[in-house]
C-alpha cells in the first residue's frame, strides 16, 4: 500500500516515523543488531519519548542475509510462518564509529551509523539500498500499525517474479498485494501468490511473512522497490546472485526444491471437463478415440461431477453415472492409463461428511464456536481445518480408499478464497493463514501421495499455491478464457512463476471458459506439448481433438509424438528443476542474463537451456520472436536464423519457432507411444553448431529402469565431431547441423561406445 503523496507529502491518516541514525550496533557471533531512535539522539534528554526501531541482521546460508524489523516485540511472533532453512553459516561482522558490517560469503550489509543508510553489496559493490526513510514505522488513524522497506533500483532495473502474475511480465510500475484470490487469469488478482521478487541487478529478495504483502514496485516512488506488512515486525531476506540462476537456486535451497515427479506425468492429460455430460460410456469414447487415432494418452482425469452435485466433497463415485468404480479404474488401468480425481478442501452441508467433520471438529469455526459455512461453491460448505492434525489425518483418509481403488493423483482445486473472521485449531493468526492455507493443503495430500506411492512417484494438479508450493507440484494456470489473449496471459503468469521457485507448470489447453476457435486450439496444442506438463481440459465443452477438426487431431499426433521423443531431453532438464532449482520452462532473462533484448521478453520461453519455444499468439500463423546472439536451427525444419535480432514469419498450424541453441545437442528418443521407456535405447543426438575445440556432456537417463544412465561427450576436432560414450545402450545414433547443413545419420554400430561424424 501506498503511504505517501506523491514524493513530499504523507497520505491523509499515516503517521510514518522512520530511523536517523544507528545509535547502538551490537553484535555476536551470528548476528548484527541496530538500535535506531526515529530522531537524532544528541543529549540525554532526546532519548524520552522517542521511539526505537530495531533492526536485526543475520545469515541463513551463504549469500544470503536476512533483515527483522522490529518496532514493538511484545506481539511474539504468530504462525504460521513459512519453512525457510537455516544453515548457520559462519559470517564476520564488523562494527566500528563509522558503519557496522556483517558478511556472509559475497554478500554484505553495511549500517552507516551517522546519516542512516543501509547497503547491500556483492563482492564490495552495491546491488541496492535502504536509504533515508527507506524504512519506516506506520501509525493510521484507525489505529492500525505497518512497517515498511524500500529499496533501491538502479537505472534500467527490472524486477519479475511474485507469483503467478497474468499482467505485465516486468513488475515495474506496479502495485501487488500477495494474496491468493480465484479471479481467474485476466485481472491483477492471482492463485499463486509468492512474496519473492528477482531482480535483474543480481539479486532477490523473499519477504518472510504468509498473509498479506504489499508491494509497490517503482509505483510509489519510481527508483525503489516498496514492500510493506500490517503489525510491527517485518522479515525479509535478500539473496544474492549475481545470475539470476544462482538467485533461484540459493531461494529454493531456502524455501525448498521441486522434487522429481514420475515420468508419465510428463504424457498427455484428458479430461472429462467440467461441467460436461460424461460417464463410463463417453470415458471410454475418448480413450477409444484417442487410440484410434494414434494420440498417446498417458493420464485421464476425472472433473468434479465424478462425485454426485451438491455433495463436494463427499469422496464417493456418483452412483448413477459410475456405478462400477473399481471395475471402471481396473478397467483404465489395464490399458495402461493412470487416473487423477478432482478435489477441493470444501465439505458441503448435504454430504455425509459435513455432520462427522463439524462433530469431531475438523472444520474451521468462527470466533462465537459455530462452524465456518457460506454458499459460494457449494451450498453451506465448511472449510477443513488443515492446522488440527486429526482433521488432516481424516481427510487424507478419506483420499486414501481413492487410492485403494486405484486412482493415481489428486487434483488440489481451490484452496484461496479462505476467511479471516476464523479461528484456527492451532491458534494460527487468520491473515497469515489466508495465503499459507494452499500449502497446508497440499502438503496434506502430496505427502499421503509420497507415502503410498513413493517418492518421485507422487504428483498433483494443483491451483493454488504461496512460497515454498513449489514442493508440491505441479501446479496450473486457473480459469483461463479460450482465445490468444488469454494463451498469452497464461504464459506470461507461468514465466513470472518460473521467477517464482516453481520448477513446473501447466494449463488449460484450449483455454477453459468457452470453446476455442479451431485455430486457437491447435496453436494451443503446440504450446500445451511444449509445456512442462500438458493437460487437454475444459469448462463447458470437451478438448477431445476430434470435436474441433481433423486438423486438430493431427496437430495433437504431431505435437504429442514429438515431446515423447523429446523425453530424454525433459528428463535432464526436470532433474535440474529437483537438483538446482531451476525451472524447466525459463523466461529468456534465465538464460540470457547479459543481453538485454531478451530479459524482458514474455511471448516465448527455454524449454530447459537449449530449446527455444515460442507459441503463435496470433491469427493466420503470424510469429514474432526475439532470437539471441549466434546461429539457432529449426528443429523442426532444418533452417537457420541469426540473432540477436527480432523475428517475424508465418508458420502453419504443424509449426511454430522452436528452435535449437548454438553449441548444444538434444537427444531425441525412439518411441512415440508414451513417456515411459528406455530413453537412451535407441537415442539420436541432434548436434547443433557445435564450435571448434568445445566439448558438451550429455546426459540421457535410462527411464527408471535401474540402469545407469547413458553419458555421451560430444566434442568438435576440426572437421569431425567425436563422440564417445559411457555406458552406453546398445543403439544409438548421432545428427549434425554445422555451417547451415545438416548431414545424415550416423549410426553407432551395436555396443559401440565411440563414433566420428566427419563434417565435409
Amino acid at each position: 500500500m501506498k503511504f505517501t503523496d506523491g514524493y513530499w507529502m504523507v497520505r491523509e491518516g499515516m503517521h510514518p516515523l522512520h530511523p536517523a541514525e544507528a545509535y547502538d550496533v551490537w553484535s555476536d557471533e551470528r548476528t548484527m543488531t541496530v538500535y535506531a531512535p526515529t530522531a537524532p539522539i544528541r543529549r540525554r534528554g532526546d532519548t524520552l519519548n522517542r521511539p526505537v526501531v530495531t533492526i536485526t541482521y543475520s545469515s541463513p546460508m551463504p549469500d544470503v542475509i536476512r533483515v527483522r524489523i522490529d518496532n514493538h516485540v511484545g506481539g511474539g511472533r504468530p504462525g504460521p510462518r513459512f519453512a525457510v532453512a537455516d544453515e548457520a553459516p559462519p559470517v564476520k561482522v564488523e562494527v566500528d564509529e563509522a558503519a557496522g558490517v556483517l558478511t556472509s560469503g559475497s554478500l554484505s550489509v553495511r549500517v552507516d551509523r551517522e546519516h542512516w543508510r543501509v547497503d547491500f553489496l556483492h563482492d564490495g559493490e552495491v546491488l541496492t539500498s535502504s536509504p533515508h526513510k527507506g524504512t519506516g514505522v506506520v501509525t493510521s488513524d484507525d489505529g492500525r500499525r505497518y512497517v515498511h522497506e524500500q529499496l533501491t533500483l538502479g537505472v534500467g532495473e527490472r524486477v519479475f517474479g511474485l507469483g503467478e502474475r497474468f499482467g505485465p511480465f516486468v513488475k515495474n510500475g506496479q502495485s501487488i498485494d500477495i494474496w491468493n484470490a480465484d479471479g481467474g487469469t485476466s485481472s491483477e488478482q492471482a492463485y499463486k501468490n509468492v512474496p519473492f521478487f528477482l531482480s535483474d541487478a543480481g539479486y532477490g529478495v523473499l519477504v518472510d511473512h504468509p498473509g498479506r504483502v504489499s508491494f509497490e514496485v517503482a509505483s510509489e516512488i519510481v527508483t525503489r522497490t516498496q514492500f510493506s506488512v500490517e503489525g510491527e515486525s517485518l522479515e525479509y531476506l535478500v539473496i544474492g546472485g549475481p545470475e539470476p540462476k544462482d538467485v533461484l537456486r540459493r531461494y529454493t535451497a531456502l524455501t525448498g526444491r521441486p522434487p522429481r515427479v514420475p515420468a508419465w506425468s510428463f504424457g498427455l492429460w484428458l479430461s472429462t471437463s467440467f461441467t460436461t455430460d460424461y460417464d463410463e460410456a463417453t470415458v471410454t469414447s475418448f480413450i477409444d478415440g484417442m487410440a484410434e487415432r494414434g494420440l498417446p494418452l498417458s493420464v485421464f482425469h476425472f472433473d468434479c461431477f465424478w462425485m454426485r452435485e451438491l455433495n463436494w466433497c463427499d469422496f464417493e463415485w456418483d452412483p448413477r453415472t459410475f456405478p462400477d468404480p473399481e471395475g471402471m479404474l481396473a478397467r483404465l488401468k489395464a490399458r495402461g492409463l493412470r487416473v487423477c480425481v478432482w478435489i477441493n478442501p470444501y465439505i458441503a452441508q448435504r454430504s455425509p461428511l459435513f455432520a462427522e467433520a463439524a462433530a469431531a471438529g475438523y472444520l474451521v469455526r468462527r470466533p462465537d464456536g459455530s462452524v465456518w459455512q457460506w454458499d459460494l461453491w457449494q451450498a453451506g460448505m465448511g472449510l477443513v481445518d488443515f492446522t488440527n492434525p486429526a482433521a488432516s489425518a481424516w481427510y487424507t483418509a478419506q483420499l486414501d480408499r481413492l487410492l485403494d481403488m486405484g486412482v493415481d493423483a489428486f487434483k488440489t482445486d481451490f484452496g484461496e478464497r479462505i476467511p479471516t473472521d476464523v479461528v484456527w485449531h492451532d491458534g494460527s493468526d487468520p491473515e497469515r493463514m489466508h495465503n499459507y492455507y494452499a500449502q497446508a493443503y497440499n502438503k496434506a495430500v502430496f505427502d499421503l501421495l509420497v507415502e503410498r506411492r513413493g517418492e518421485g512417484e507422487a504428483v498433483l494438479f494443483a491451483r493454488a499455491a504461496t512460497a515454498g508450493g513449489q514442493q508440491m507440484p505441479v501446479h496450473w494456470g486457473g480459469d483461463c478464457w479460450s482465445s490468444f489473449e488469454a494463451m498469452a496471459e497464461s504464459l506470461r503468469g507461468g514465466l513470472s512463476l518460473a521467477l517464482s521457485g516453481f520448477g513446473y507448470w501447466s494449463h488449460d489447453i484450449g483455454g477453459f471458459e468457452g470453446t476455442p476457435d479451431p485455430e486457437v486450439f491447435k496453436r494451443w496444442l503446440a504450446f500445451g506439448l511444449l509445456s512442462s506438463h500438458s493437460r487437454l481440459h475444459g469448462s463447458t465443452s470437451y478438448r477431445v481433438p476430434w470435436a474441433f477438426d481433423e486438423e486438430a487431431v493431427d496437430v495433437a499426433r504431431t505435437f504429442t509424438h514429438l515431446k515423447m521423443r523429446l523425453m530424454p531431453y525433459l528428463a535432464r532438464v526436470a532433474e535440474e528443476a529437483h537438483t538446482d532449482g531451476l525451472p524447466m520452462m525459463r523466461p529468456m532473462l534465465l538464460e540470457f542474463p547479459q543481453d538485454p533484448g531478451a530479459a524482458g521478453v514474455d511471448t516465448q520461453y527455454m524449454l530447459g537451456d537449449a530449446l527455444l519455444v515460442a507459441p503463435v499468439l496470433r491469427p493466420g500463423g503470424r510469429a514474432q520472436y526475439y532470437v539471441p546472439e549466434g546461429t539457432w536451427t529449426h528443429l523442426l525444419t532444418g533452417a537457420q536464423v541469426s540473432g540477436p535480432r527480432w523475428v517475424r514469419d508465418e508458420h502453419d498450424v504443424l509449426s511454430l519457432p522452436l528452435l535449437v541453441r548454438p553449441g548444444t545437442v538434444v537427444p531425441l528418443g525412439a518411441r512415440v507411444d508414451g513417456p515411459e521407456y528406455d530413453w537412451a535405447d535407441g537415442v539420436l543426438l541432434r548436434v547443433v553448431e557445435p564450435e571448434d575445440g568445445a566439448e558438451v556432456e550429455v546426459v540421457v537417463p535410462r527411464g527408471g529402469s535401474g540402469v545407469p544412465a547413458a553419458r555421451f561427450r560430444v566434442a568438435r576436432e576440426g572437421a569431425s565431431v567425436r563422440v564417445t560414450a559411457t555406458a552406453a545402450p546398445a543403439a544409438w545414433s548421432v545428427q549434425v547441423t554445422s555451417g547451415g547443413r545438416t548431414g545424415d545419420v550416423v549410426a553407432a554400430a551395436s555396443g559401440a561406445d565411440e563414433l566420428t561424424v566427419d563434417l565435409a
